[in-house]
């Protein structure tokens, strides 16, 4: 067999991963609900409107024990059969009120218990962990098969010199940035790699290939600065600032951070954009004449965490 170490490999991961479902299945989901129950009503949950086959099929469950769980959540009231109006000869499940209490509670013991699986991880090693998952279900997809496989994940030795060559290189060629705005993005990125208390940097990857990144500083207790969000013009419309930014602002608000401030230039139209649509507000403006041959207007953009819409 040509890939035989490559097979081993996978075997060895699917036996630890088996016990890592196993310990899933003791110590967060309880009786009556065991793993597999679980999966069918959240199965039944988020299609809002499958056929008892179509959920079977997709979980690889055998068809006459899929058959004697959705009659018993049908006699304890959890599941609901209505007739489909397109064909006559089927039967597409919904969740009761019941059901719907079920799934909730199933929800939050799930949470508390990944979360208690994940709480000695330090940031760093939870978003690359994320990020693998990511990897391993994209690749597993058929439908994702012939999607760009964009994947966020924290910076390695070797990235903090290309984070500063994509600034460079970007604002040089498209908006004509003189040499001395990437000497300012070095020098705030060698000051991050000597004290990353508080902070974290992202890399953001389009099938293994760095095409941008994002970062947040500490500037006190309270308050982060979101900095370095670039992305290489090649690669925009993919939704890789989106996930970049929503990364930044997770980690914000695993850091109890109560407050993020950032700073743009208003020639940076779709950055902008994309600040506005996480509720971020423009409050400062400033002049800036060492940067490019022309005057540029410098923005302070901040988004406090603790307003309602954040919560």
């Amino acid at each position: 067999m040509k890939f035989i170490q490559y097979i081993e490999k996978i075997r060895e991961f699917n036996r630890y991963y088996a016990n890592v479902l196993g310990k899933i299945d003791q110590e967060i989901y309880n009786q009556p609900f065991p793993l597999t129950e679980a999966r069918i009503i959240t199965e039944i949950k988020l299609s809002n409107g499958s056929t008892a086959t179509e959920i079977q099929d997709k979980l690889g469950i055998d068809r006459g024990y899929m058959s004697r769980i959705i009659q018993r959540f049908e006699a304890e009231n959890i599941v609901t059969r209505t007739q489909s109006n397109e064909d006559k000869r089927q039967y597409l499940l919904y969740l009761t009120e019941y059901g719907d209490k079920i799934y909730n509670d199933l929800v939050e013991s799930a949470n508390i218990g990944v979360d208690k699986m994940i709480h000695s991880l330090s940031q760093k090693e939870i978003s690359t962990l994320v990020s693998s998952m990511q990897t391993i279900k994209s690749i597993g997809s058929k439908e994702d098969s012939l999607m760009p496989e964009v994947v966020i994940r924290p910076y390695q030795a070797g990235d903090i010199g290309y984070v500063a060559q994509l600034h460079g290189k970007l604002y040089g060629e498209t908006y004509h940035f003189k040499q001395v705005f990437e000497y300012y993005v070095m020098k705030g990125l060698t000051d991050f790699m000597l004290d990353q208390e508080g902070g974290a940097l992202w890399i953001a990857e389009v099938n293994g290939e760095n095409v941008g990144s994002i970062a947040i500083t500490k500037s006190s207790e309270t308050e982060a600065q979101l900095r370095w969000f670039v992305i290489d013009d090649k690669y925009q419309g993919l939704g890789i600032g989106n996930k970049l930014i929503n990364t930044a602002i997770t980690f914000c608000k695993a850091q109890n951070y109560q407050h993020i401030f950032l700073w743009t230039v208003s020639i940076l139209e779709a950055a902008r954009h994309l600040y506005g649509k996480f509720n971020f507000t423009k409050t400062e403006e400033k002049t800036n004449d060492e940067w490019a041959e022309t005057t540029l207007i410098e923005e302070r953009w901040d988004l406090h965490l603790l307003d309602k819409k954040q919560q």
